[in-house]
């Protein structure tokens, strides 16, 4: 009997979802926000599917947006945040609302929740990822649901440089979940611009997030908050290159959740690149750390490390961009211009930029000390496609 593609399709969700027992749910501001503040009939309905996940034995985690949005609702009369200080000090003001609204709602089916604030630098810290780990672990043995927000209020960097989809694609290897599920104001990924294109379809499954899928996304972000598509087409390459499926679907869509683990045909699936899971040190490099600068490579060491999975040698290096030091995380870019990798260094940019092309007997002589033989090790190295 031949299997149509379409029957594959359906396996593939159903089979997934039937093995997760551990998810990241983010929550968009689009989808928990309307103009005049949070939509308690949408956050009570998120809530009670949530409740039903936890009553069937699953650990779920919250990726929430909304604070900003909550304190709007509680300061009416002052004009809509634009500057950093008033973005965070908005924040500051939403974030109790928005925690008492989720106390509330979950309190009525018989869930504690928990507060968890983080920053990307806080968790740049080995020990710091690792106590975050064993918090949010402790959080699901007691079977509390943890409700996770970027800490806008200290974050140094400006709101808009990262948003609540990266920080779900972070959590997902913090809360050792098996998926992550975006809700959103849209219910997938289109092959056009649904707004501006009716004709415009719904893709249901990816298989690959390459150039071509993310020239689908526009750079305009959602009603209510910083990530559009985007930046969800960004975590879901993440994710999916450590081995984790990811769904956007639509938020305010009735019974969401509870349909994608029937495994409804909704939203878009993102499928994972590798049927191994990382583990160790991998998903802290591919999701924590910033990159500090990339290094271009040929075509052979691309085989190399894809194919071979073997460390990054300075042979195959052809040239390098940005400053920084040894231990850094880097961007590795092959021929075509994608990022394949990413990896720590064993060397800085400015001794990278005298031994590119070098064979590895010629190190020590030219960088003037004992050095390593490979610029990034495969045990420091993660593969992103």
């Amino acid at each position: 009997m031949t299997v149509s593609l379409n029957e594959v399709e359906h396996t593939a969700r159903r089979d997934f979802l039937k093995r997760i027992n551990s998810v990241v749910i983010k929550v968009g501001s689009a989808v928990l926000a309307d103009e005049d503040g949070l939509n308690l009939d949408v956050i009570n309905s998120l809530c009670r599917q949530v409740s039903e996940l936890k009553k069937q034995g699953k650990k779920i985690t919250l990726v929430s947006s909304g604070a900003i949005a909550a304190g709007q609702g509680k300061m009416p009369g002052l004009p809509r945040p634009r500057t950093v200080p008033e973005k965070q000090a908005m924040a500051a003001i939403g974030q109790s609302r928005l925690m008492q609204v989720y106390e509330d709602a979950f309190d009525a089916y018989g869930f504690a929740v928990a507060q968890v604030l983080v920053t990307r630098e806080g968790l740049v810290p080995r020990h710091r990822y690792v106590n975050a780990k064993n918090t949010i672990r402790t959080l699901h043995e007691w079977g509390v649901i943890p409700i996770i927000n970027e800490n806008d209020t200290v974050a140094t960097e400006e709101l808009q440089f990262t948003d609540n989809d990266a920080l779900a694609a972070l959590m997902v290897n913090v809360a050792d979940s098996e998926a992550l599920i975006c809700l959103s104001d849209i219910d997938g990924l289109y092959d056009g611009d649904p707004r501006d294109n009716p004709s415009a379809r719904l893709i249901p499954q990816v298989k690959r997030v390459d150039e071509g899928i993310m020239k689908l996304a526009g750079d305009t972000p959602g009603r209510a908050g910083r990530g559009g598509m985007r930046s969800k087409l960004e975590s879901a390459r993440m994710v999916t290159a450590c081995g984790i499926p990811m769904i956007v679907a639509a938020g305010r869509s009735p019974d969401i959740i509870l349909r994608i683990f029937d495994g409804e045909e909704v939203g878009t699936l993102f499928l994972p690149r590798d049927r191994r899971r990382l583990k160790g040190r991998k998903p802290w490099i591919a999701f924590t750390l910033a990159r500090k600068g990339s290094v271009f490579i040929d075509s052979g060491a691309e085989h190399a490390l894809v194919v071979d999975r073997k460390s990054l040698l300075a042979v195959g290096i052809k040239r390098v961009s940005g400053k920084f030091d040894a231990g850094d995380c880097l961007s590795v870019i092959n021929p075509q211009g994608e990022e394949i990798a990413v990896g720590v260094t064993n060397y800085s940019s400015d001794e990278l930029e005298k031994i590119c092309g070098c064979r590895s007997g010629k190190i020590c002589k030219i960088v003037g000390h004992e050095g390593q033989t490979e610029v990034i090790h495969r045990d420091n190295l993660v593969i992103m496609r």
